[in-house]
């Protein structure tokens, strides 16, 4: 990875988009960085700590999203230049705070980056952010290369400075996730101290004599912004000075584009105004290119945000009928998931009446007949060894041997993988972060109704301390009847192991106070129970023992820390199969090791027909000693 600090202007380094966005926010002489983890947006503040230090930037890993964008104003409203990233489930969770944000306005440049995950591929669920942006009245870019993720955010502080308000920077994860060349300007020399004014007025959205004031002055600001749009360098345009066919596109969407019609040969035909400021849209750049063509295709992941906005600028021209539009609307376009070349490509065709084939028929045959049966399949698990595994082993064990059919409410993170065959389908539900535990607290006010089935909430160690907190209390005051499962593994796991609240370290590594969750929920008056999930039995009888304990909230942690961090310690055990004791296919369990318990560690051997350990994945945690009815699997301790 390229220093993130030199100073070498002019000169040109490979970048991952999400770094060129951190270098834009260096450049732009950013003060204070706060973020919560998530997945495409987490190597935003990781690569800004890394320069806090020589660049004396106020760096932190937020609690959750609200208090991380919370913390970034604070330091605007004292002059200082700030930013705050997130990923799309991050903004519904600022999203309180960032709705009177946008009516009492900023000071020092306020930049917030939402980096946006099609087709979910890391995230709960799938969501265009772009449209907080109109509901809000804030301006929006949209970066569609590495170089401009750093050059637009490092501009957005300065519109932010001019509009006095935040400005919102929308990434995706082909671009937070990909890496090209970027050219890197000048490094600040900082000046200034906070300084928090109290002769001004207040950063308040509440005016008793104008209620409407603060809306109404943010309208009028969209005004000023779509006319420093009209002349940004961020709105390009190339092709033929007639096309036959326009694209308008934005952010990742351009690139497909361009290759699409490069791989087309269809240069002279068609063109492409990329647009970098979505919104407010700079309506006089926009009814220039509808001018030249009748035919408009849009290009854009995830809704149809710049394809609707734009109709309705052609609406206002009162030629509504003069083009035919092309894109999620009309079917050309998935309004859903992530885009690709090929699916430009086949737009583009379909619309000018060309045949495109990506290869030769006869070269896909051979391809299709050289890899058949040489690709393993492998379905998205757990880790080979990870704690989370065996607690919801531990689950399945005791709510069978309860017999009460009881209900498992789920939450985001390593976990959601409870839905599947590696958490042994135990989840009932998944939403946002905390959502299972609120949920929990509502099933357990269910008695009255005649619901007796027992209740169990998972969350992380992380998750704990981003949203858990408020349903807990909830549930304690109002004398729920349910059982909170928290999985300490002791880091943000899912997305880089990065520090919360309940470790001792904080985003630059120094030391700092830990929240003990135990305490905590003790401070409560929770009953709790701490649990190693490595103890199948032991914690199988706790769970047993608090689903006993009906008619109020308690808490079981299973603490382990994350096999990945761990087996870069100590391996805990040699593990293997005793070939003599394995009966394989004749055991009458029906190769239950692997088909059902199904660490990656364990592997079925085709030849000899009997179960086997991979070596190379195995963590050595022994684990799945417990579950072999022949005892077949061994472990041995490691001195």
């Amino acid at each position: 990875m390229p220093n993130i600090t030199d100073n070498i202007h002019g000169e040109k380094r490979l970048l991952m988009g999400n770094e060129a966005i951190a270098r834009g926010a260096i450049e732009g002489g950013v003060r204070v960085a706060s973020a919560y983890p998530g997945t495409p947006s987490t190597e935003i503040l990781e690569t800004l700590a890394q320069a806090a230090k020589e660049r004396n930037i106020y760096v932190e890993w937020s609690v959750n999203e609200k208090v991380a964008l919370e913390v970034a104003a604070a330091a605007s409203f004292t002059g200082l230049r700030a930013i705050s990233a997130m990923k799309q489930n991050g903004l519904n969770v600022a999203s309180d705070f960032l709705a009177n944000l946008n009516l009492t306005g900023t000071k020092g440049g306020l930049v917030l980056v939402v980096c946006d995950d099609p087709s979910g591929i890391s995230s709960s669920n799938e969501q265009d952010s772009r449209h907080f942006a109109k509901i809000l009245d804030l301006p929006l870019l949209e970066p569609a290369t590495f170089q401009e993720a750093k050059d637009m955010t490092k501009w957005a502080f300065s519109l932010s400075e001019e509009i006095s308000n935040i400005c919102l920077v929308r990434s995706v994860t082909r671009i937070s996730h990909a890496r090209g060349p970027v050219s890197f300007g000048k490094l600040p020399n900082i000046k200034g101290e906070a300084y928090f004014d109290t002769a001004m007025k207040p950063f308040a959205a509440v005016n008793f004599t104008m209620p409407a004031y603060c809306h109404k002055m943010l309208h009028d600001s969209l005004g000023k912004i779509r006319d420093i749009f009209e002349s940004s360098p961020f709105n390009i345009y190339s092709g033929p000075p007639i096309p036959d066919l326009l694209i308008i596109t934005c952010g990742s969407g351009w690139l497909y584009s361009v290759e699409a019609v490069d791989l087309l040969s269809m240069g002279e035909k068609v063109g492409i105004l990329k647009v970098g400021t979505t919104w407010p849209l700079p309506t006089k750049l926009i009814k220039k290119y509808l001018s030249k063509s009748e035919k408009i295709l849009f290009i854009e992941e995830v809704d149809a945000f710049l394809e609707n906005n734009v109709k309705e600028i052609a609406t206002d021209l009162g030629q509504e009928m003069r083009w035919v539009f092309f894109g999620k609307e009309s079917g050309h376009i998935n309004p859903y998931g992530e885009l690709n070349p090929d699916s430009v490509i086949n737009a583009i065709a379909k619309i000018q009446e060309v045949e495109y084939f990506s290869k030769e028929a006869e070269y896909d045959h051979k391809s299709q007949v050289l890899v058949k049966g040489k690709i393993i399949t492998r379905a998205v698990q757990l880790c080979a060894g990870c704690p989370h595994r065996a607690t919801f082993w531990a689950i399945k064990e005791a709510l069978k041997l309860d017999g009460r059919d009881g209900v498992v409410t789920g939450d985001i993170g390593c976990y959601g993988m409870g839905l599947g065959p590696s958490g042994y389908s135990q989840l009932r539900t998944l939403h946002g972060m905390g959502s299972g535990i609120g949920i929990a607290t509502g099933m357990g006010k269910l008695n009255q109704f005649g619901f007796t089935q027992p209740v169990l909430a998972t969350c992380g160690d992380s998750t704990f301390f981003h949203a858990a907190i408020p349903a807990l209390i909830n549930g304690v005051h109002c004398q729920s009847d349910f059982i909170l499962v928290v999985l300490d593994n002791s880091g943000t796991a899912m997305t880089g192991f990065q520090p919360h609240p309940g470790v001792k370290i904080d985003a630059t590594g120094q030391k700092v106070p830990s929240i003990d969750i135990e305490k905590l929920c003790r401070a409560l008056d929770i009953p709790v129970i701490v649990t190693d999930p490595y103890d199948l039995k032991g914690t199988k009888d706790n769970f047993l023992n608090l689903l006993n304990d009906k008619g109020k909230t308690r808490v079981l942690i299973s603490r382990r820390e994350c096999a990945l961090k761990g087996r870069l310690k100590k391996t805990l055990y040699k593990v293997y199969v005793d070939q003599k004791k394995c009966l394989g296919e004749e055991c009458g369990c029906n190769r239950f090791c692997t088909r059902i318990f199904k660490c990656p560690g364990l592997i079925w051997d085709n030849e000899k027909k009997k179960a086997s350990i991979d070596e190379a994945i195995c963590i050595g945690c022994g684990v799945c000693t417990e579950i072999c009815p022949q005892s077949a699997i061994i472990k041995e301790a490691i001195n």
